[in-house]
């Protein structure tokens, strides 16, 4: 059992003062407002919160933060980098990027992510002796990163899409292919996730499975209930060829292969219709939006108050890692709409806390993570109120500071699960800095 006292942390949706937290088996036991502080208490100051979920991660791509900036281009000449990083991967090197990757989240106050899971064979599409090595070396980096994960081993079946049909994968895309949606069942089934690890689905878009194929991966979800992600409306040009060869939306195949529903999560949906965000609202479906990685890419800025209006829920991403805050993302979302409509307002800092914690956790298959409260996950995030970028607030406008004036560098305390992992700024378990140098230059500049 472990008590701490923290000067100022949210709970629900109020700043209070002074709040003695007692944690037991993972769980927090009591939570007092005003409370007596125990002399054997860890004293936490400045603002707690509730653990930050990272809902969409490709840990690898975290190798090409800041290589992608020197020319002009799209999406699709950043994939070009991507898949020569994605053809080196191997069991060895991607363990300690991703360890090293997941550290950083755990310095940035996220406890759980969603890893977006797609390279499991050699780089000639042969599976390795154990098929699921490279999911178990992302698995066993989030162990010792001392942070919790939802494995979405992702189906990547074909190349692309085109009026005609879908294509064979090829070069890197072989990596990524199990010849089958049963041999990716197969495959899956074989994975044995750890103490407070899930192994989700994901189904990488629709220009890479097929609806036959998208069906046995629902079907195999639900048979689980275990949560399910994919890619969708990311690119203008992936809704044309959808339309083109399914005279539908992206939203609507996935639909009509009965993939949405409330342990279903539609990663980006940057270009969706009205009808797509009825259909989302209908299934109880949730959107996962990564805005720091539009802006990277410039993919668009995403129909966020036309989701909330619908009833849809929204979880956040940091995608391809161009940077690790969640405290980021969350302000983009408010800032793009203002931008965009010349008006303020449009998410209120609770909404906004609400997709980085409670939405998030929920969409990765822990519905008991995300809020200060008895019988919850005992995660715990503390940012200082002392740094250049958040001296000066007040307690109630406390909250508004870490969506608006906070960065991840402002986090100071980690706790997840009851287990301090980060303290004074500070990863017990990783050299964070050293590892990610490493890992990146042998990955990328050998």
């Amino acid at each position: 059992m472990t008590d701490y006292i923290c000067d100022l942390a949210l709970i629900d949706d109020r700043v209070e003062e002074q709040v003695l937290i007692r944690v037991a088996d993972g769980r927090f036991e009591h939570v007092e407002p005003g409370g007596q502080t125990e002399p054997s208490a860890t004293r936490l100051r400045g603002l707690t919160l509730a653990g930050l979920a990272n809902a969409h991660s490709h840990a690898f791509h975290r190798a090409l933060r800041s290589r992608t900036q020197a020319d002009r281009g799209s999406f699709w000449t950043w994939r070009d980098l991507m898949y020569t990083a994605a053809e080196r991967l191997d069991p060895d090197n991607y363990h300690r990027l991703a360890r090293a990757t997941f550290a950083e989240m755990a310095l940035a106050g996220i406890t759980s992510v969603g890893e977006f899971h797609y390279v499991h064979h050699q780089p000639d599409g042969t599976p390795y002796q154990n098929v699921n090595a490279m999911g178990e070396a992302v698995l066993a980096a989030a162990a010792e990163a001392g942070i919790r994960i939802t494995l979405l081993d992702t189906v990547y079946l074909h190349g692309g899409l085109s009026a005609d049909g879908y294509l064979p994968p090829e070069g890197t895309q072989r990596r990524f292919s199990d010849a089958t949606a049963d041999d990716w069942v197969g495959r899956v089934e074989q994975l044995t996730p750890g103490s407070n690890q899930l192994v989700g689905a994901a189904i990488h878009s629709v220009r890479a499975v097929d609806p036959t194929s998208m069906k046995l991966v629902a079907e195999w979800a639900g048979h689980q209930r275990v949560p399910i992600h994919a890619h969708v409306s990311e690119q203008e040009a992936e809704n044309d060829q959808c339309r083109a060869r399914h005279d539908m939306t992206p939203t609507e195949v996935l639909h009509d292969a009965e993939v949405l529903s409330d342990r279903f999560s539609a990663v980006h949906a940057t270009h969706l219709t009205t009808h797509d965000v009825e259909l989302l609202a209908t299934t109880d479906s949730t959107v996962c939006v990564c805005p720091s990685t539009e802006h990277d890419l410039g993919d668009g800025i995403g129909p966020t108050t036309e989701l909330v209006t619908a009833g849809v829920a929204i979880a956040l991403g940091s995608d391809s890692h161009a940077i690790i805050d969640q405290f980021e993302e969350c302000r983009a979302i408010e800032l793009d709409e203002r931008v965009r409509s010349r008006r303020r307002g449009h998410h209120c800092v609770s909404e906004l806390l609400a997709m980085a914690t409670t939405a998030g956790q929920a969409s990765l298959g822990w519905p008991d993570a995300g809020l200060i409260r008895p019988g919850q996950r005992a995660d715990l995030v503390t940012i200082t109120l002392d740094s250049v970028r958040t001296a000066g607030v007040a307690t109630d406008v406390a909250a508004a500071a870490a969506v608006f004036a906070a960065t991840a560098a402002d986090v100071t305390h980690v706790i997840i699960d009851g287990t301090l992992i980060v303290e004074d700024g500070h990863h017990g378990r990783v050299d964070v800095t050293t590892e990610l140098h490493a890992s990146i230059h042998d990955l990328m500049d050998r």
